[in-house]
C-alpha cells in the first residue's frame, strides 16, 4: 500500500502542478468541473439513493447552473462579482456548521443521518463553494500576470499538504487530546498545533518565494491558522459521513489514495476559507 501510495503521488502530484500553471483558463474551468463531477459521484455513496446515476442529476443540474448563472470569464473572478461573494460566504457559513455537526458526531447525526434531501444538499455546499474558490483564486491578477493566482493555489495546497505532515508527525509523537475521537480517533489537538505551525512556516516561505503579497504579516498568521483549522476539519467532516454510511474509502481511482473526495476533502473546506479571507475579507 505504501508503495501504491508514493508511486500515485509521484504521478499525481506533477500533472496537478502542471495543470495549475500551464492549463489556458477556459481548460482549467473544464478540469476544475470535472473534478467536482467526480467528487459528487463519489458522494453519491452517502445519500442512499436507489441509484447512483439518478443521484447524480440533482448535482450536475446545480453545477450546471451555476456555471451558467455566474461569470465564469476571469475579469469577473478577478473583481468578485457580488455572485462570487455570495459564494464565498455560502462556503464560510457551511464550513463553521459543517465542524460543528463533525465535532459533535455522533448525537449530531440524529439531524441528518436520515434525511436523504440534507445529504444532498451538504453534498452541493461542500462541493459548489470549492470549484468556484479556485476559480476566484486562479483569476486573481490574470491579465496582468497569468501565474499569479496559480501561485495563490499552489500555496493553499502547499499549505494543506505541510498542515497535514506537521499534524501527522507531532499528533504521534505528542498526541493526548482527541478532536473528534467518534470520528476520527488518530486526530488531537496537539496535531493541530504541530500542523498549524508548520503550515505558518511553509505560507511564510512560499508567500515569499513566489511573491505572493499579503496585507501584513499579521493577516498571513491569521489567514493560515484559520486556513488550517479549516482543512483538518474538512477532512473530519468527509469522515463523518464515511462512518455514518459505513464506508471506508470514498473511492478507488486513485492506487493507495482511495477516491478523488479521499484527496480533496482538506482542500474543499481550505480553499473556501483561504478565499474569503484573502480576497474578501483582509
Amino acid at each position: 500500500m505504501l508503495k501504491q501510495r508514493i508511486i500515485t503521488a509521484l504521478i499525481l502530484a506533477p500533472l496537478v502542478i502542471a495543470g495549475i500553471f500551464l492549463l489556458p483558463f477556459p481548460a482549467f474551468v473544464f478540469a476544475i468541473a470535472a473534478i467536482t463531477m467526480v467528487g459528487f459521484w463519489e458522494w453519491t455513496q452517502f445519500v442512499d439513493a436507489k441509484s447512483r446515476l439518478g443521484a447524480m442529476l440533482v448535482p450536475a443540474i446545480a453545477l450546471g447552473a451555476s456555471i451558467f448563472l455566474m461569470p465564469t470569464d476571469v475579469e469577473s473572478l478577478s473583481a468578485l462579482a457580488l455572485s462570487h461573494q455570495y459564494m464565498l460566504l455560502l462556503g464560510g457559513v457551511w464550513w463553521l456548521g459543517a465542524s460543528m455537526l463533525a465535532i459533535t458526531y455522533p448525537s449530531s447525526s440524529s439531524l441528518w443521518s436520515k434525511a436523504t434531501s440534507l445529504k444532498y444538499l451538504f453534498g452541493l455546499l461542500t462541493l459548489l463553494p470549492f470549484f468556484w474558490s479556485i476559480l476566484m483564486l486562479r483569476a486573481v491578477n490574470y491579465a496582468e500576470s497569468p501565474y499569479h493566482g496559480a501561485k495563490l493555489v499552489m500555496l493553499v495546497c502547499f499549505l494543506v499538504w505541510a498542515a497535514d505532515t506537521g499534524a501527522y508527525f507531532s499528533g504521534k509523537r505528542f498526541g493526548k487530546r482527541k478532536m473528534a475521537p467518534a470520528v476520527s480517533p488518530n486526530k488531537t489537538i496537539e496535531g493541530l498545533v504541530g500542523g498549524a505551525v508548520l503550515a505558518v512556516m511553509v505560507t511564510w516561505g512560499g508567500a515569499a518565494l513566489m511573491d505572493i503579497p499579503f496585507v501584513s504579516w499579521g493577516s498571513l498568521l491569521v489567514i493560515a491558522v484559520l486556513t488550517v483549522i479549516a482543512s483538518v476539519l474538512g477532512d473530519l467532516v468527509e469522515s463523518m459521513f464515511k462512518r455514518a454510511s459505513g464506508i471506508k474509502d470514498s473511492g478507488s481511482i486513485l492506487p493507495g489514495h482511495g477516491g478523488v473526495l479521499d484527496r480533496i476533502d482538506s482542500l474543499t473546506a481550505a480553499l473556501p476559507i483561504f478565499a474569503l479571507l484573502y480576497l474578501w475579507l483582509v
